[in-house]
């Protein structure tokens, strides 16, 4: 299956650069190896894709439920969803 993200040019660049091997999402949506993550750089700043897209296979899910410093979801939404840690490949 094919599952199509925003990611902001920072993590974006990371990726690409092959820094960054994984993802660390919110677990709103359902993701399993062997299914491959469509990343899209997404501008915050203009509210746009920047055109820039590529594809990673996913190689491992690991789904946790506490992480209660997050400055990017809710509480309600940690509490509703957890997070999934996504291992990146080719």
């Amino acid at each position: 299956m094919k599952i199509e993200k925003k990611t902001w040019p920072e993590y974006f660049s990371a990726i690409i650069d092959g820094k960054k091997t994984y993802e660390f999402r919110l677990n709103d949506f359902e993701c399993g190896e062997g299914d491959v993550l469509v990343l899209r750089e997404w501008n915050p700043e203009t509210e746009e894709y920047t055109g820039r897209v590529i594809e990673k296979k996913v190689l491992r899910v690991d789904k946790i439920k506490d992480f209660s410093n997050s400055s990017f979801c809710s509480k309600e939404e940690i509490e509703k969803y957890g997070f999934q840690i996504i291992s990146l490949g080719d």
